[in-house]
């Protein structure tokens, strides 16, 4: 269920966003039958209710060099003492250790935890798989927490899309 209520007007302004977020708000209320100021409301409450959470240029992996797609299973150590456990009152989990290590490796574009039998479910972009085997190599597999990696390669991209489904 959705934190705010959204009528018709605004998922238009949503779905219009969605295609196109550099279009001016006078664009917008043209096409969603609003007068400026209205349609700014809109968005601005959209906007400070979390629902729009920023505006982004999307860029094409191809052309900067970034070819090789992966996704990646990881599983973590459960049991036992992390590395810096010893003492501390709350010592850090193996995921609390993994979290924060994906955050600063940058061939990770999206990092899922997972139900089933591994943890977590990365999507490595990288130029190469030179470059991908030095990142499992250097990175992944030498993160203390983890216990098994498996790997598919993209082959093909079928569909791609960062618009949301409104209904």
């Amino acid at each position: 269920m959705a934190d705010i209520e959204l009528d018709a007007i605004d998922r238009k302004i949503l779905a219009i966003l969605q295609e196109n977020g550099r279009l001016s708000n006078q664009e917008i209320a043209d096409r969603v039958s609003l007068s400026p100021s209205p349609c700014l409301r809109r968005i601005r409450r959209l906007e400070e209710s979390g629902v729009i959470r920023g505006y982004v240029a999307l860029l094409d992996p191809q052309k900067l060099g970034l070819g090789l797609l992966a996704y990646v299973n990881v599983r973590l150590e459960k049991r036992g003492g992390t590395p810096m456990s010893a003492g501390s009152p709350n010592p850090p989990t193996h995921a609390d250790l993994f979290r924060e290590a994906v955050r600063g490796w940058p061939e990770v574009v999206a990092c899922d935890a997972m139900t089933g039998d591994m943890d977590y479910l990365l999507r490595v972009l990288v130029e190469d798989m030179t470059h991908f085997s030095r990142f499992v190599q250097d990175q992944l597999l030498h993160h203390p927490s983890v216990i098994d990696v498996k790997t598919s390669f993209s082959l093909e991209r079928i569909k791609e899309t960062t618009a949301l489904p409104l209904r």
